[in-house]
């Protein structure tokens, strides 16, 4: 390795800091300790490293670097004695080794899945969860976080601030979790991550370069969780969903912004890369024999990752797909994504009897109006689909949304111009 070339250090220290910080956040109990103390080591090592070379362990290098910091912060505080000087910080090759002998595999998996259950605290709102697992977990600055959440810096800086607030006044347990409460936690780290990565595909029309780093850190994320618990069938099929779903990122919207529907998309932009990898994630998971709401869901997006032409989806399997995600995670949300699959395999007849009654449940969601139109305008209900186009229109919480919207009605009103149906 050519020392000259210092990337090698940001790439060793990103790849080191969920371990590092988790580690240093058990050993202090405070979120803002231990990222100042992950921030100095990592300073440290920009110095070091290029004359020592990589250390065996980057982890455990910063961990005893930043355990050490740390503690000089809490000894300035109380007005005690200073850390020792730089020359002897940077010789820790011998504290290194005994620290990484100590630090295996399975205190790095409890440690990381203790920061990362901390992080989605039920204390904490979804968009607060989200900022703070991509500023201490991942590491992106606050001005990232703020630009992808259209806020200023200073009211991102509060919201992380009031998380870490109220994690510190929660109280959470720092016992290693037992298998049962492992598999709880889990399911909610698992269900965060998604978070992360939905904000960010969600709202790729209105953030545009912005959402990526959502995207893209949900499924590093989602890579990490794999590594350290790669028997788990749903984190596979959480894996593989966000593969699945961003393989589609460049087809989903035209040069204007304007979505465009998956059976209009052109397949050919779709990354083979990460579908060929989502497939195979999902085949494995499958292969356990333990289904869940990730796998399934995995399991749909496959399906249309499969098909080499919109008419080419196996509607029926996805319907049935959906049937079992009832069943295991009845939803409002559920039946409406399985109402689509219904209309293409018996029509927008039985799609509309089975979404009407939940329209109280979804009174305020912008695609069950959308969806409704839709229908009731393959059935020629012109007036009712215009009313329900106009409902969506109304909670429509992207320009992206809004047009898409806009271009049924456009389509509505020119029907009734033309003297084939009458619109009132």
């Amino acid at each position: 390795m050519n020392q000259d070339d210092t990337g090698w250090i940001g790439i060793a220290i990103n790849g080191a800091r969920a371990k590092a910080v988790a580690a240093l956040y058990r050993y202090f109990r405070d979120l803002d300790l231990a990222e100042e103390a992950f921030q100095e080591a990592s300073l440290r090592a920009l110095t070091a490293w290029p004359k020592n070379g990589p250390p065996r362990d980057a982890a455990a290098w910063l961990i005893f670097v930043g355990r050490n910091t740390g503690i000089d912060v809490l000894r300035k505080r109380a007005r005690h004695t200073a850390l020792p000087d730089e020359a002897v910080l940077s010789d820790t090759e011998d504290a290194e080794s005994a620290i990484a002998d100590r630090l295996d595999e399975s205190h790095y998996r409890d440690d990381i899945l203790r920061l990362l259950f901390v992080c989605c605290h039920p204390e904490l709102p979804a968009t607060g969860q989200i900022a703070l697992a991509l500023r201490v977990v991942s590491g992106l600055s606050v001005k990232q976080i703020a630009r992808a959440f259209l806020v200023s810096e200073a009211a991102m800086e509060q919201r992380i601030t009031r998380a870490k607030g109220r994690i510190a006044k929660a109280g959470v347990a720092f016992d290693t979790p037992d298998a049962t409460e492992r598999a709880e936690r889990l399911g909610a780290v698992a269900a965060m991550v998604y978070l992360v990565f939905n904000e960010g595909y969600s709202s790729a029309s209105e953030r545009g370069e912005n959402a990526k780093p959502f995207c893209e850190e949900a499924i590093r994320l989602g890579r990490l969780l794999l590594g350290l618990f790669p028997a788990e069938p749903e984190l596979m099929g959480l894996l593989a969903l966000m593969l699945l779903q961003g393989s589609r990122e460049s087809a989903r919207f035209d040069a204007d912004g304007h979505i465009i529907l998956m059976e209009d998309q052109d397949r050919d932009l779709w990354d083979r890369t990460m579908i060929t990898e989502g497939l195979s994630l999902v085949e494995k998971a499958m292969r356990h024999g333990r289904p869940g709401p990730f796998q399934i869901q995995a399991a749909i997006a496959a399906l249309h990752a499969e098909a080499k032409r919109a008419a080419d989806t196996d509607w029926v399997q996805i319907e049935l797909l959906y049937r079992a995600l009832e069943r295991m995670q009845p939803s409002p949300v559920v039946t409406l994504n399985r109402a689509v699959a219904l209309s293409k395999v018996k029509g927008p007849q039985a799609a509309l009897d089975l979404i009407d009654p939940l329209e109280e449940a979804l009174s305020g969601y912008f695609y069950f109006h959308g969806l409704r139109g839709g229908l009731l305008m393959e059935l020629k209900r012109d007036k009712e689909a215009r009313e329900a186009f106009d409902k969506a229109m109304a909670r429509a919480t992207t320009t992206a949304e809004a047009t898409h919207i806009r271009l049924h009605i456009d389509k509505l009103e020119a029907r009734g111009r033309s003297g084939r149906f009458v619109y009132p």
